[in-house]
This record gives C-alpha cells, sequence and structure tokens, in this order.
C-alpha cells in the first residue's frame, strides 16, 4: 500500500521534526523514524488502530506524545495529521472540511 501527506500534515510533520532536533541532536531523526515506523504498522493493519469518525483512524506513535491521523481509500494511506496528542484535539476535522469544500469548487 502506498501512502502520502496531506500538505498540512507534511508541513506540521517537518515542525515537529525540525523541534526535537533543537532539543537534542539526532532526536529529531529519531522522532521521523518513528512516525515512520507508525505508518509501517498501520499499513500492515490499517484496520486496527482508533476510529476517529467514519472515514478517520488514529496510531499513536512510540516514545512520543504524537499520533498518526490517517484515512484508507482505494488502497491509499492518506496521512491527514502528525498531531500533538495534548494540543488542540480535533483541530485536524478542520482540515478535512476545507479539502472537501475545495473539491466542491473546482
Amino acid at each position: 500500500m502506498k501512502f502520502y501527506f496531506h500538505p498540512e500534515a507534511e508541513a506540521e510533520f517537518d515542525r515537529a521534526v525540525e523541534y526535537y532536533e533543537q532539543c537534542q541532536s539526532g532526536l529529531g531523526l529519531e522522532f521521523a523514524e518513528e512516525v515512520y515506523a507508525t505508518i509501517a504498522r498501520i499499513i500492515q493493519y490499517p484496520d486496527a488502530w482508533s476510529a476517529l469518525s467514519k472515514n478517520s483512524r488514529r496510531c499513536l506513535v512510540s516514545r512520543f506524545p504524537y499520533g498518526v491521523i490517517y484515512q484508507i481509500k482505494s488502497h491509499l494511506l492518506r496521512i491527514i495529521a502528525v498531531t500533538h496528542l495534548n494540543r488542540r484535539p480535533g483541530y485536524w476535522k478542520e482540515k478535512l472540511e476545507q479539502t472537501k469544500s475545495l473539491r466542491r469548487i473546482r
């Protein structure tokens, strides 16, 4: 199964990597590795993780207070958010609504 990041999810992932790298050299890379390991678990067991809505699920990242919010559509894994678990819960739903609105306009 292939995967891709929603552009905002990719930006928040990059910001988190930079933040951890500033905290300690090499920690950003460790965070990135854990996120990619989480994505690999999702690909292996796409329905195993907590449902957040009809189409969205969340898998927790090991060692870091983050979760990967995703959707599976036509055998394609869409990463909606790489979210800090203690900040603004549910903010990612706004991104989905904005994306749906843009599709309707086009």
